[in-house]
C-alpha cells in the first residue's frame, strides 16, 4: 500500500501514515519544497484520504553549499513545503535536518481516521475503468530542460522540439508535480472508487503492477491510452526511447492518481476533475483526468497494449491549452479493439 494503516486501541480508529524523500529535480527551491510536500501527501490521497493531521519535514543540507547558498535556498525550500502543507489543510510541526553530501527533501504525513475515510486499494473488479489524474512525462521534461545548456544532448532532440516548447513543458511538469492530488482523493469517494495508487518513481506500469498484485479478485489491468505532456513523446522517440516512456517505466515525481472506478462513474469523475481543476500555477493541465484502460479478469498483473494511443496534453497557458479549455469534450475512452 502507499501508506501504512495501523489499527489503534481506541474506538475503531486507525493511524494512516507515510514517509517519502528524494533529491531535488527542479531549479527553483521554493517549487521543489512544494513538490516534495505534494509527493508525501499523495500517498494519503491515493487511499482517498483528504485530511492530514500533521506533517514532519525531512531536510538534508548539502555540505557542498557555502553559507550564502544555504541561507538563500534552504528557507525558500522550507517555505514551499509549508505552503503546500497549508494548502492541504495541515501544518508542519517539526522534523529533522542534517548535513549531507547531497540535498534531500521529504517528510512524514499522519492522520487518524475512521474506516469510512479511506479506501483500501484492493477492490477492483472486472469491468472497472482505469483513470489517471496527471499527464506523464515529467522525467522527460526535466531532462530536456537541462539539455538546453548541453549542446551534445540538445542536438539529438532539436529537430522535434523548439526551445520554447521545452521551457513550456518544463513549467507544466513543475506545476503538475506541485499540484496536490487532494481533489481526486475526494472524488474517489463520490464516485465509488474500488482502488487507487499514485504514480511516482516506478512509472505508470510499475505502480499499475503493484496495484494489480494487491487485488482480492483475480483481475488484470490493461492500459490503452497514455496522456503525455506535449512533445515529450517526440523527445523520447528522438532519444531512442531512453526514458521507456511508452513502456510505462519512465519515473514520475508527484504524479497523478491511478484509480479503478466503476465504468458508469469514470466519465463523470473525469468531467468533475476538469471542472474543479485549478492546479498550482493556475488552470490545471488540460483535461484534468483521462480514462486510460480497463480492468478485466486475469492474473493480477498490468500491461500496456503494443500500440497505445498517445494523448498530447498541452502545457497550461499555451495556445493549444487555451483552445482546449474553450471547449468541453468527453474524456477519451479506452480503445477496446
Amino acid at each position: 500500500m502507499d501508506s501504512c494503516v495501523i489499527p489503534l486501541r481506541h474506538g475503531g480508529l486507525s493511524l494512516v501514515q507515510t514517509t517519502d524523500f528524494f533529491y531535488p529535480l527542479v531549479e527553483d527551491p521554493y517549487m521543489m519544497g512544494r513538490i516534495a510536500c505534494a509527493n508525501v501527501l499523495s500517498d494519503l490521497y491515493a487511499m482517498g484520504i483528504t485530511e492530514c493531521d500533521n506533517m514532519l519535514m525531512l531536510l538534508s543540507v548539502s555540505q557542498k553549499m557555502n553559507e550564502k547558498e544555504r541561507e538563500r535556498a534552504m528557507p525558500l525550500l522550507m517555505q514551499g513545503f509549508r505552503d503546500a502543507a497549508e494548502e492541504g489543510g495541515t501544518s508542519v510541526t517539526g522534523g529533522q535536518t542534517v548535513v549531507n553530501p547531497w540535498i534531500i527533501v521529504g517528510g512524514v504525513a499522519s492522520v487518524v481516521c475512521q474506516p469510512n475515510e479511506f479506501i483500501m486499494p484492493d477492490g477492483a473488479i472486472p469491468g472497472d475503468v482505469l483513470v489517471l489524474t496527471k499527464p506523464l512525462g515529467t522525467q522527460v521534461a526535466v531532462n530536456a530542460h537541462q539539455w538546453l545548456d548541453q549542446p551534445e544532448k540538445w542536438n539529438k532532440i532539436k529537430l522535434v522540439v523548439s526551445k520554447e516548447e521545452v521551457k513550456e513543458a518544463y513549467q507544466e511538469a513543475m506545476f503538475s508535480m506541485a499540484t496536490l492530488n487532494r481533489t481526486a482523493a475526494g472524488l474517489m469517494h463520490k464516485f465509488q472508487a474500488h482502488a487507487g495508487t499514485d504514480v511516482t518513481g516506478f512509472g505508470l506500469l510499475g505502480h499499475a503492477n503493484n496495484l494489480a498484485a494487491q487485488q482480492r479478485n483475480e483481475v488484470s489491468f490493461v492500459i490503452h491510452n497514455l496522456p503525455i505532456i506535449a512533445k515529450m513523446a517526440s523527445i523520447s522517440k528522438a532519444c531512442g526511447n531512453m526514458f521507456n516512456l511508452f513502456q510505462g517505466t519512465s519515473a514520475e515525481t508527484s504524479g497523478g492518481l491511478l484509480v479503478c472506478l466503476p465504468r458508469e462513474q469514470a466519465a463523470k469523475f473525469c468531467s468533475e476533475m476538469k471542472s474543479q481543476g485549478s492546479g498550482f500555477g493556475g488552470q490545471g493541465a488540460v483535461g484534468g483526468a483521462w480514462i486510460i484502460g480497463i480492468v478485466e479478469k486475469g492474473d493480477r498483473r498490468a500491461r500496456i497494449i503494443d500500440k497505445p494511443r498517445i494523448i498530447e496534453v498541452p502545457p497550461r497557458g499555451s495556445q493549444a491549452a487555451n483552445q482546449d479549455n474553450s471547449t468541453t469534450s468527453p474524456a477519451p475512452s479506452p480503445n477496446l479493439s
